[in-house]
């Protein structure tokens, strides 16, 4: 059996350290023990922009450098932010029932989210509509050069439109407004999670790596052509 990499060993034990200083902070004064949503809710949001970042360099450097490394990093960082983003939309419909009554509404935040999921969502159907490698990671380096725009329009929404969503929790302009419990379990969550994203992102790669050798591998064996197996008759001497 493979033993697990540090990388991953690492990500599960910073991982369950965070839950346990998420479970250990008070409960907020306005919202409860809902607020702890905001443990995973926040730092799922954070892999979702930094995840499209890779996915952004990712696919510059494979147009720079011609080199298919740089593809699969893009690919795999892609798949890792479509998650997070889908739980990032999961987990404020869970937190936007309660404070704001709906499940759904027609926030800017809300809809902008949605977009970018659905296109990087398409950005992975590209990927898998395209057999050749070359051309797939052509054309998928410019869809996900053009993607990263969506970053700044979802995180500084709730800044240039009027919307029920509460101003970003990190990078705003006058600074985070968080009680220093709630801010030091926020971090170690956000560190977990890029310990996480990490850990995925190199088991992405290496399963793609192994999906490319297993390609060549098919395309080397020999195809038995249909009557192969059978032989021209042979004459004997006759006696």
């Amino acid at each position: 059996m493979k033993r697990p990499h540090w990388l991953t060993i690492a990500a599960a034990g910073t991982l369950l350290t965070a839950m346990v200083t998420a479970l250990m902070v008070p409960p907020e004064r306005v919202q409860g023990d809902l607020a702890r949503v905001l443990f995973v809710h926040v730092p799922s949001a954070w892999l979702a922009y930094l995840s499209f970042g890779v996915t952004l360099l990712g696919s510059a450097m494979y147009l720079i450098k011609q080199d298919l490394k740089w593809d699969r990093l893009a690919g795999a960082s892609a798949e890792v932010g479509v998650f997070f983003t889908g739980l990032t939309l999961a987990l404020g419909m869970i937190w936007g029932k309660p404070t704001w009554g709906v499940w759904w509404t027609w926030d800017a935040r809300l809809v902008l989210t949605a977009v970018m999921f659905f296109v990087y969502l398409g950005y992975l159907a590209l990927r898998r509509g395209i057999d050749d490698p070359v051309d797939r990671a052509k054309r998928s380096a410019w869809l996900g050069i053009l993607g990263v725009v969506q970053i700044p329009l979802v995180h500084f929404s709730v800044l240039w439109w009027r919307t029920l969503h509460q101003p970003p929790t990190l990078l705003r302009p006058d600074g985070m407004q968080m009680d220093a419990p709630f801010r030091g379990a926020l971090f170690m969550a956000l560190f977990a999670f890029t310990m996480v994203y990490a850990a995925l992102v190199r088991a992405h790669i290496a399963n793609a790596k192994d999906e490319v050798r297993l390609a060549e591998l098919i395309a080397s064996e020999e195809v038995e052509v249909a009557g192969a197996a059978i032989t021209a008759p042979t004459l004997g001497e006759v006696d």
